[in-house]
């Protein structure tokens, strides 16, 4: 996934930098509010928070956390 950071003027969304795709390219823009106060006192929660917007992995194990030493490093699962 690539992130641009953009600006909407009013009318259309406006790239901070150059972007590098064909003319024409069609694309979706899911809208994330910044939030209000960057140097928050919570920023574990703030983590949470964009974690929680990502899509979810369907490759990913459904025991990822119980065996991750199996997948990090290949060692026997445990019972």
């Amino acid at each position: 996934m690539t992130t641009v950071k953009a600006r909407f003027d009013g009318h259309v969304f406006v790239p901070d930098g150059p972007v590098d795709l064909p003319v024409g390219y069609v694309l979706e823009i899911p809208i994330i509010r910044p939030a209000a106060n960057s140097n928050s006192d919570r920023p574990l929660e703030e983590l949470l928070n964009l974690l929680n917007q990502m899509p979810a992995n369907p490759d990913w194990p459904s025991d990822g956390t119980a065996q991750h030493d199996h997948y990090l490093y290949g060692t026997p699962k445990k019972p």
